[in-house]
């Protein structure tokens, strides 16, 4: 029935957004500190999924967090 579908490719680990846990990681903080900086609007974030979704941030949003703050990329621990 579904035969002519092709499966969608993986993007790249540099495409895809990170997970909450995995921003707290790179910046050695605890998550209930990235849902802050996300709330408060100084980490860019958007939700995927249904109901109220599951926050992801963009490589894009943690590269200008990092940046501002004089944090060098390669002390994140994270591709950006």
């Amino acid at each position: 029935m579904h035969d002519n579908l092709t499966p969608r490719a993986a993007k790249p680990a540099l495409l895809q957004p990170l997970k909450v846990k995995d921003v707290a990681v790179a910046l050695d903080v605890n998550v209930q500190t990235v849902y802050a900086l996300v709330k408060q609007g100084d980490l860019g974030s958007f939700r995927v999924g249904a109901g109220r979704g599951t926050i992801r941030i963009p490589r894009t949003a943690l590269k200008t967090y990092a940046d501002e703050r004089g944090i060098p990329a390669d002390a994140l621990g994270v591709a950006l």
